[in-house]
C-alpha cells in the first residue's frame, strides 16, 4: 500500500456541530477527505456537461434524424 502525502488545514466548524461529531467519534479527516472527493468529482461531472453540451445536442440530433448506427439492421 503507497502512502499518502497529506497536508494539515484550518477549518472553522460550528461549535455545535464540531461537538456532536465529537460526542459519536466521527472521524474528521476521513470525512472531510470523503466529502471533498465526492464534491470534486460532482464539479467535474457538471462543468463537463456544460462544456460539452452544444456537442452531446448535436449528437443527439443527428441520432433523432439518422437512427443509431446498428438500429434496425441487426435480427433479433
Amino acid at each position: 500500500m503507497q502512502a499518502v502525502q497529506k497536508r494539515p488545514v484550518n477549518l472553522s466548524v460550528s461549535v455545535g456541530i464540531l461537538d456532536a461529531a465529537r460526542e459519536v467519534r466521527v472521524n474528521l479527516s476521513a470525512l472531510l477527505e470523503r466529502a471533498l472527493i465526492e464534491e470534486v468529482a460532482r464539479v467535474r461531472r457538471r462543468r463537463w456537461r456544460e462544456e460539452n453540451a452544444r456537442a452531446v445536442r448535436a449528437y443527439n440530433e443527428y441520432l433523432a434524424s439518422r437512427g443509431a448506427c446498428f438500429e434496425g439492421r441487426l435480427d433479433e
